[in-house]
């Protein structure tokens, strides 16, 4: 057994309280790796043929990686995935801070969970042993309430908790699934699956340090991170992810009114990581072992006072319940994101949510009969606060909002599949793709519906920079604007999406690893220095491209094809003022440019062919996609 592993995957029957112990082989480890390749390896091996998502026999999975728990910057992520009950399809997310790790310390590389318990349970492990717990004292607490019964119980304040809010409880279906109170593997409804399973809680607690192979190298890797990364992203342990605010509305690209513009007027001093250092700020923090501490907390008195120990709102949370809804007042936005942090609920998908139920209020598709008295327009933040509550506890109008935009808009009727925005199920992330049209490909193509973290960012590449540079190695050598829809926008995107797929897989955090410069040469030396492999860039991309044709088979088979493949109409219309005034995403080139896709992935309308999974050594996987043909 390769070194950085425990060579240990838990599987745990809730039906019959039993658990069990898988110990895979080195070639195994090697070939799936973790997070994001152990997800798609054992979802599209081992879930039958229309399996309900929130069935007792869909299966969720814990997924750390090799570098999960090495003590490096960066390295304290791991996945959780399942069959998504938001999209159908698959599912898959990450969370940072400290759960991750612990889990390897607690001596597993995984879990794997299946069937439902009679009444609610939580699981502890703890130095390679694993308990079945009763949680029906913990089932309704908030997830601050419930982190401290646990380490109150268990008699260990340093116990790590993963956990499930009410939300997850009522399985909103983008419920999401917490740890450390402020690390959220946030997208596809996880949350919802580990709610149907009657599942409150997982604790670990831990002894067990990661093996690595050659120590010494490790510590250099660790020191040359700790010296030089924060240095590289000094405003974002400064400001946060929030401090690209600035930018993106000067650009046009900070969605607002429910990407209805590219910009808000004043964002930058009101809603901005510079507006909250200057005003709300009390600290900062960081994950196991980073050095960078990009993570806020706020603390502030009045009528929308937070608890600090939810820490507080990043980015995307700040564009999703903030600029997208036409809110700019930050202490609401931070209320928004502790109310969704002691609920359990993805936020991006809760405003998304919030911002197409006002546009269609707006619009009259929506009453006040409706939102029973709500006055739910663009910039009420007040209604915004509610409908979240509404949203978790599945209350009144948050009960169809619950289900996502794109079911909700069905219900709806009438034009208000015009204004849902989103890919497959899952809403759109707060990253614009009439600005950043090569992530509109990336939307489109993900096997999750649309997402950021495995896509990229077209207005990182538009000149020479550090950035730029790194893709050198992978065959990218010259800058280009951030809406050129050519072959050469589409390489650049599958070389930087496999990148981000590969720390996915890692599992470790791609601010660190990619705009850190950590870069890919140096990853592949902590691998070899973890594990004690001879790799290269050539075997970890194929790792990655693995995961990602793994993925997208699953999905085949739960009946997507390429007509899936689309961006919403809004995409398609141009920005009516703004600095990108007039500018949409093309039609006719955006189609071009996903053939290229499908080409360029060896992938036939989007569905992999035999030669590409051959190349990949998973044909294992042919029967299962081509019966759905």
């Amino acid at each position: 057994m390769a070194d950085g592993y425990c060579g240990r995957i838990l599987r745990v029957d809730l039906s019959d309280s039993r658990v069990s112990l898988d110990s895979p082989d080195d070639n195994h480890y090697r070939r799936y790796f973790g997070g994001e390749g152990f997800v798609g390896y054992h979802l599209l091996k081992e879930l039958a043929d229309g399996v309900a998502p929130l069935s007792p026999d869909n299966i969720l999975i814990f997924a750390a990686g090799p570098l999960t728990g090495v003590p490096v910057g960066g390295c304290g992520r791991h996945s959780v995935g399942a069959k998504s009950p938001l999209t159908g399809g698959f599912g898959e997310a990450e969370a940072g801070g400290y759960w991750g790790a612990e889990l390897k310390m607690a001596g597993f590389d995984a879990i794997i969970i299946q069937g439902k318990a009679e009444k609610p349970v939580y699981l502890f492990l703890h130095d390679g042993a694993a308990e079945i717990k009763d949680a029906g004292h913990l089932w309704g607490l908030k997830t601050l309430e419930c982190q401290e019964a646990i380490r109150s119980e268990l008699r260990d304040t340093g116990i790590k908790v993963a956990q499930i809010g009410p939300a997850g409880e009522k399985m909103v279906s983008y419920a999401c699934i917490s740890n450390d109170l402020d690390a959220f593997a946030g997208r596809t409804g996880m949350g919802a699956v580990m709610g149907s399973k009657n599942l409150k809680a997982i604790a670990c607690r831990g002894q067990q340090r990661v093996k690595l192979a050659d120590p010494a190298a490790v510590r250099d890797i660790g020191r040359w991170i700790r010296d030089n990364v924060p240095v590289t992203l000094k405003t974002l342990q400064e400001f946060g992810t929030s401090r690209v605010i600035p930018d993106l509305n000067e650009a046009g690209g900070l969605p607002t009114l429910n990407f209805q513009y590219g910009v808000m007027n004043g964002a930058e001093r009101k809603i901005s990581g510079q507006a909250m250092t200057a005003t709300i700020l009390s600290g900062k923090r960081g994950c196991f072992a980073c050095p960078v501490r990009c993570k806020r907390e706020v603390k502030f008195d009045g009528p929308y006072a937070v608890d600090p120990r939810y820490g507080g709102p990043e980015y995307e949370t700040i564009a999703a319940i903030g600029s997208c809804c036409g809110i700019d007042d930050l202490t609401i936005i931070s209320k928004g994101s502790e109310l969704a942090a002691a609920y359990g609920v993805d936020t991006i998908s809760t405003g998304a949510a919030i911002a197409f139920a006002m546009e269609c209020y707006e619009r009259g598709l929506l009453t006040k009969t409706d939102t029973q008295g709500l006055d739910l327009r663009f910039g009420n933040g007040p209604a915004m606060l509610q409908m979240i509550e509404q949203i978790c506890l599945r209350e009144g109008l948050g009960d169809l909002l619950s289900e996502g935009v794109a079911r909700a808009a069905k219900e709806i009727g009438n034009e208000a599949t015009e204004f849902a925005m989103h890919v497959k199920g899952q809403e759109f992330p707060m990253h614009e793709p009439r600005w950043k049209q090569g992530m509109g490909i990336g939307y489109v193509v993900s096997p999750t519906g649309a997402d950021h973290c495995h896509n990229m960012h077209d207005s990182n590449f538009t000149t020479m920079t550090p950035l730029l540079e790194e893709m050198r190695t992978l065959g990218i050598f010259e800058p280009l604007s951030v809406e050129d829809l050519s072959a050469a926008k589409v390489r650049l995107l599958i070389a930087n999406s496999l990148w981000q797929h590969l720390l996915n897989c890692c599992v470790c955090c791609y601010f660190v690893m990619i705009y850190g410069l950590v870069g890919l040469k140096r990853i592949g030396e902590l691998v070899t220095a973890v594990t004690g492999w001879e790799t290269n860039t050539y075997e970890l991309l194929k790792v990655a491209e693995r995961a990602v044709n793994m993925a997208q088979c699953f999905n085949i088979r739960q009946g997507f094809t390429d007509i899936n493949d689309t961006l919403p109409p809004r995409c398609f219309s141009p920005f009516v003022s703004g600095p990108l005034e007039g500018v949409a995403v093309k039609k006719k080139e955006f189609d071009e440019a996903l053939n290229i896709y499908y080409e360029m992935m060896g992938w036939l309308r989007g569905v992999p062919s035999t030669g590409k999974l051959g190349e990949l050594g998973i044909d294992w996987a042919l029967p299962r996609i081509y019966s759905q043909r």
